[in-house]
């Protein structure tokens, strides 16, 4: 396998974009609308998954509610006033330009929706360079599951073994490798030992080279 055959696929939120912290703080004002006691420990198992898949696990904790009904209700914290401010993670655009200048094709697999994606993107100022997007509309299985990364690789005409992922969550990195990827974690959500599944964690994309020489 020489560097040249290789791919690389971005998850969106908390990798190239610091969003996570302002999603986080959206399921919390969700929870807190609700009466809900939650911690770190709840709200990070929202952290890199689709969201109403996430919510179905906890339907228990909403009785009488629907899914589709609590969705829409944390979309209209989007703008509440107290949310962190979204940024590019440092190094980001510059890895993905890195990548593009290099040759090798580029995907976003992402749990979010695709209008999202297409602003965060616009947001990094780097959406012409991606060939291809894996949003939540494209896939029957949200992460953790490998459909959105096996997708995006077969979009790009690459053999998972032949691709990089990068990831911030722990369900992004279980869904990379069990698509036969390898994988680089960015310390963005979570701390390093949580992501231990990763075969290198950052805690950026700072200084990133490509291709990477540990692959």
């Amino acid at each position: 396998m020489t560097p040249q055959m290789k791919a690389a696929l971005f998850d969106l939120d908390g990798t190239l974009i610091d969003t996570e912290r302002r999603s986080l703080a959206m399921w919390s004002l969700l929870l807190d609308n609700h009466g809900i006691d939650h911690d770190m420990a709840l709200l990070r198992g929202f952290v890199g998954r689709r969201g109403r898949d996430v919510l179905a696990e906890k339907a228990a904790l909403f009785p009488g509610k629907g899914i589709d009904e609590l969705f829409a209700e944390v979309l209209t914290y989007r703008d509440h006033p107290d949310l962190p401010e979204i940024v590019p993670v440092p190094g980001a655009a510059e890895l993905v330009r890195r990548v593009a200048g290099f040759g090798s094709p580029i995907a976003v697999v992402t749990s979010a929706m695709r209008w999202w994606a297409e602003e965060r993107l616009a947001d990094v100022g780097v959406r012409d360079l991606v060939r291809t997007m894996v949003t939540a509309e494209d896939v029957t299985a949200g992460k953790p599951h490998p459909e959105g990364f096996l997708l995006g690789a077969e979009r790009l005409g690459a053999a998972p073994a032949d691709c990089v992922a990068f990831e911030d969550s722990v369900a992004g990195i279980a869904a990379a490798k069990a698509a036969g990827m390898a994988c680089v974690a960015v310390a963005t959500t979570h701390p390093d030992e949580d992501l231990a599944g990763a075969d290198l964690v950052v805690a950026d994309l700072t200084g990133i080279d490509w291709p990477l020489p540990l692959f």
